[in-house]
């Protein structure tokens, strides 16, 4: 790479620079991505709690606050809920951390709906396949719900950040109004300073 474009590199953060290249082993982000990828039923949310452990707790890659504020991001923009690990692979290692968590995110997912719709078109009425929907259902939710403890307790650190996770939960699951009003009330919190 020449010495120019190299400099150029170094004063855009985030971006592919010698110091963020030599503490992310981007190989082993993406073969875990892979692995995590190919087991992910429920969706990404599924998979959440074990990407925030590889992330910030053995590898020390992100802090909690990163990983929640890189979530957060993701969800908040246009687009599929998947971003987040497109945007952890971006932070960590600028076009190529974002490459190594995303062609393991999309490679999987096709191979297999392309291999479940097969089989689901040609036998769908399959006691085992009944079954096995039957019994991923509970473990769907169950994967989904330790994701969101995860960012729960990455986030909120004294008892008015449970209080606004538990409150807002209770309001979503017992009256119907629009999230974004949840999600403006926790903003106008955030600038009152009362987190």
């Amino acid at each position: 790479m020449g010495r120019r474009r190299l400099g150029a590199m170094r004063r855009l953060p985030g971006l592919e620079s010698e110091g963020l290249m030599e503490r992310v082993d981007l190989t082993a982000l993406f073969l875990h991505f892979a692995a995590l990828w190919f087991v992910a039923v429920g969706g990404p949310s599924a998979i959440l709690p074990d990407i925030h452990r590889y992330v910030v707790d053995a590898h020390q890659l992100l802090s909690n606050r990163e990983f929640a504020e890189i979530y957060t991001l993701a969800q908040a923009a246009p687009g599929p809920n998947v971003m987040y690990t497109t945007l952890i692979g971006w932070h960590l290692a600028g076009w190529s951390g974002a490459l190594a968590t995303t062609i393991p995110l999309l490679v999987p997912a096709m191979t297999l709906t392309l291999v479940v719709g097969h089989v689901i078109e040609r036998y769908p009425e399959a006691p085992i396949l009944r079954a096995i929907r039957r019994g991923l259902t509970p473990i769907t939710i169950g994967l989904m719900f330790s994701g969101a403890t995860v960012l729960m307790r990455a986030v909120s650190h004294d008892w008015r950040g449970y209080l606004t996770t538990i409150l807002t939960a209770a309001v979503v699951l017992r009256l119907t109004c629009n999230p974004l009003w949840l999600l403006a009330a926790g903003g106008l919190l955030g600038i009152a300073g009362v987190f």
